[in-house]
């Protein structure tokens, strides 16, 4: 068995295998141009392995001519490729160094194949042979190459390269790539070159073996290479396993967005290019194919909420709220029906702060809205119920408070009725009777007129209001009440008290049930504790200023247990009660943007406070 033939076959099939492989990779990545000259590198190592067993079984000149030959031309690929290929794969390497090293070798090959043969011819009178792994093998001897120090020099500059190459990818950070190139470049061309050219100045015969240092570095950049393949194949693995796990999270998002019945959309600021999902078409009845344009989207929306929606998207972008934004509006559709939309947005800036996307989930709410509506009705109707309610407790005073000016106004009629049968009536005296008629029945009017207001259907309709009025009118109604009860009404108002707004006869209606709620409460108590007390104030402490309005007994109080409760509908301490009194006052009192709250009084009996906003020309005063 020829152990040479045996392993310079097989450096020949390793190196021409893995050519092979990286050249497809290649053909399958045309811009991964390492692999192209690492499958070139092998290709030339495949062909100098043959060059030299063909030397070393060369038996004429010619022969041996045709193998040097063809080693040289193998060698001159196999450098310029390991140059491209340290240029390519570390991304590093001066091009000018590397495009002189290909031009030094190609003079260098060309000018030893035009002069070989005569030189060779000369020197060569026969072919020497030396043992070598147990076999004759014929060697090329000390033939004259005057190209040497050309070919050398190139050498020299390839280490310089791979050097350079090595330390400007040592300082970006890809420090083990450039220790592993660098190492096996050096080591394996200096070992494998210098080798041969060491036994030429000593003038030892061995036959050429640099394709055994070429083919350890072959393998090592083939480790290499391996190494970012395995690397790729888990990048490739994981990034299936994240387009799994996006695919499902998509699938979880679209589940969501279908079960809450939104629609989607996108504007690119920076194009003015607007991207809606299905859904969102259909909310905005904008067909599927139909170029969106935010001047189409805004006259879709009804005149009134324009405006608003301008300015939530002004104030996110400006970076309100951390650049998001909500809106409810009304579309008015082809057909002239109305929808009404909720849309909650979010702005997204770029690096400089300049806004570039809007994204925003719209639903129908229309279904919503009209339920809205139809429980305003509703409570409207019960408040109403209500005001008749206190209204039949107030009857016997109201009756008896219309009486007392109907009685005087009889009298009055009366007597004017004898003068007028005097001879000689007194004008005087019947003119005063007169202004007196009329005083009673404006005073018998405006007791109607508060009765009217208090059972009168109607919406909340906000305006100025006097605190010091509103509050005489609620003391008036319950006068006679209150007497009747053997209570002592105390009202304590401030005459520099500014404006609130809001609706009278609904902020008359909480102020008069807290009042009877306040009688009712003092219902076997003495009769020197038999009082309720009315007072306003201005309140600073909750930041901007606010009227306060307080109304107590000295009744038992409320039990600690139920004093978070007896705002609940439904809920009474009473004996007759309806529950609904404190419930519909809360509600009014924050309709009108205030708040409704009880407390015990240290000393005994209960107290309940509501505060009202005040008018913002009465702010500014």
């Amino acid at each position: 068995m020829s152990w040479i033939t045996v392993i310079w076959s097989m450096v020949a099939s390793a190196c021409l295998t893995l050519a092979v492989i990286y050249c497809l990779v290649w053909f399958r990545d045309r811009r991964a141009w390492a692999n192209l000259f690492f499958a070139l590198t092998a290709a030339s190592t495949t062909a100098l392995a043959f060059s030299e067993l063909w030397m070393m079984r060369a038996e004429t000149p010619v022969e041996l001519f045709g193998a040097v030959t063809v080693g040289r031309v193998a060698l001159f690929v196999w450098l310029v490729s390991i140059t491209w290929f340290v240029r390519f794969h570390l991304g590093a390497g001066r091009l000018w160094l590397a495009w002189t090293i290909a031009g030094l070798r190609a003079f260098a090959l060309l000018g030893l194949v035009l002069m070989w043969q005569d030189v060779s011819g000369r020197a060569l009178t026969s072919l020497p042979h030396v043992q070598f792994l147990g076999e004759s093998v014929t060697v090329l001897g000390s033939v004259p190459n005057p190209l040497a120090p050309v070919a050398q020099f190139s050498t020299f500059l390839i280490l310089l390269f791979v050097t350079d190459a090595s330390v400007t990818a040592w300082r970006r950070g890809d420090r083990r790539r450039a220790l592993m190139i660098e190492g096996s470049v050096a080591f394996f061309l200096v070992a494998g070159l210098g080798l041969a050219m060491a036994t030429r100045w000593a003038g030892i015969q061995l036959p050429g073996t640099f394709s055994l240092f070429a083919l350890g570095l072959v393998a090592v950049i083939g480790y290499e290479l391996s190494r970012d393949v395995l690397r790729a194949s888990t990048l490739v693995h994981e990034l299936q396993v994240s387009e799994a796990g996006l695919r499902e999270t998509e699938a979880r998002m679209s589940l969501a967005v279908d079960a809450a019945d939104f629609g989607i959309s996108i504007w690119d600021l920076k194009r003015n290019e607007i991207w809606a999902s299905e859904k969102w078409r259909e909310l905005f009845a904008f067909a599927p194919s139909e170029r969106l344009e935010f001047s189409a989207i805004l006259q879709r929306l009804h005149p009134e909420d324009r405006e608003g929606l301008l300015q939530a998207h002004a104030m996110a972008i400006a970076g309100s709220n951390g650049g998001r934004y909500q809106t409810e509006h009304r579309l008015l559709l082809p057909g002239g029906a109305i929808r009404w939309i909720s849309c909650v947005g979010r702005i997204e800036v770029d690096a400089t702060g300049e806004p570039v996307l809007m994204r925003d989930a719209s639903r129908e709410i229309t279904a919503l809205k009209q339920a809205e509506q139809e429980a305003q009705v509703l409570q409207r109707e019960i408040a109403h119920a209500w005001r008749v309610s206190m209204m039949g407790q107030l009857a016997s005073g109201l009756v008896h408070e219309i009486n007392q000016p109907l009685a005087a106004i009889l009298r009055n009629a009366e007597a004017a009725e004898m003068y007028l049968q005097h001879p000689s009536p007194d004008l005087d005296e019947i003119r005063a009777i007169l202004a007196d008629i009329r005083s009673d029945d404006e005073r018998a009017g405006q007791v109607i007129d508060r009765m009217r207001g208090l059972l009168k259907r109607r919406a909340l309709d906000t305006r100025r209001l006097d605190v010091g009025s509103l509050v005489g009118d609620v003391a008036a109604l319950v006068r006679v009440d209150a007497a009747a009860r053997q209570v002592k009404l105390n009202v304590d108002v401030p005459d520099d008290l500014p404006h609130v707004r809001g609706d009278r006869v609904h902020i008359q209606q909480v102020l008069l049930n807290l009042v009877l709620n306040g009688m009712d409460a003092l219902n076997g108590a003495r009769l020197e504790d038999r009082g309720v007390n009315v007072t306003a104030r201005i309140d600073v402490a909750s930041g901007a200023p606010i009227v306060e309005i307080g109304v107590d007994d000295a009744g038992p109080g409320i039990p600690g247990g139920t004093l978070v409760q007896i705002f609940d509908p439904f809920f009474t301490t009473k004996p007759n009660g309806m529950g609904m009194g404190l419930a519909i006052s809360r509600t009014i009192v924050e309709s009108h943007g205030g708040r409704l709250w009880a407390e015990n009084k240290v000393g005994g009996g209960a107290v309940f406070r509501f505060t009202l906003p005040i008018a913002e020309d009465a702010a500014s005063v």
